[in-house]
């Protein structure tokens, strides 16, 4: 079975819009500003895009409002072709640990974080389905860590469930990742060094720890 080209997908979906004359309103859930960066770079000459920032998974506390404030500064000091706007997501952690509960001791990149995958993923086709928007689709998929077949599975499941299109996508590719991490530089964006939860910052303080022990 070939493996599916999502940025392709991605590609002839524009081409096809803009063919028609079209630019349509897209539903974009972000896990931060950095991964968003080349996003929004890229995907606001096409579409009219709403950023959802819902991460109910980021620990600790004060780590959400750090992310999500550079959210806001990145949308406000970016320039786009089509209008970005913002929607801050409810902070709610007890949900994160109740969807992941018997996962916690997974390593990063297993089931729990496809658990946490769908979590946000769902309430962005939740959001879509509310605010009449033609797609919907997520930054995840740019980090060379996220599996973005099964982001794109789990965003087609939703579709179907909620009647609102995902928008294929594999951000990574065409130096996705790369051109992110220059225009984080550029905007002087904060760059965290973990994904967000408690069980991946513990699994990065252990990795630290390995590193500073080896060079003892």
């Amino acid at each position: 079975m070939n493996k599916r080209n999502y940025q392709k997908e991605l590609e002839q979906l524009i081409g096809r819009n803009e063919k028609e004359g079209k630019v349509p309103r897209l539903l974009l859930h972000s896990c931060c500003a950095p991964c968003s960066s080349y996003v929004l770079e890229y995907l606001s000459k096409y579409f009219f895009i709403t950023v959802l920032y819902y991460n109910p998974n980021i620990y600790p506390p004060e780590e959400i409002r750090k992310r999500a404030d550079e959210q806001e500064r990145l949308i406000a000091s970016m320039p786009a072709e089509h209008t970005i706007t913002y929607l801050e997501g409810r902070y709610e952690p007890e949900q994160f640990y109740q969807a992941v509960r018997g996962h916690e001791a997974d390593r990063e990149g297993g089931e729990r974080c496809f658990l946490c995958y769908r979590q946000r993923l769902e309430e962005a086709a939740r959001e879509a389905l509310a605010g009449g928007f033609d797609y919907f689709t997520t930054t995840l998929s740019i980090s060379p860590l996220k599996n973005a077949e099964k982001l794109n599975e789990i965003g087609e499941e939703l579709a179907a469930q909620y009647g609102v299109a995902y928008l294929n996508s594999d951000f990574k590719k065409k130096n996705g990742y790369q051109r992110s991490t220059e225009l984080s530089r550029e905007y002087g964006l904060y760059r965290q060094d973990y994904c967000g939860c408690v069980f991946s910052k513990q699994e990065r303080e252990q990795q630290k720890q390995k590193e500073r022990d080896s060079c003892l």
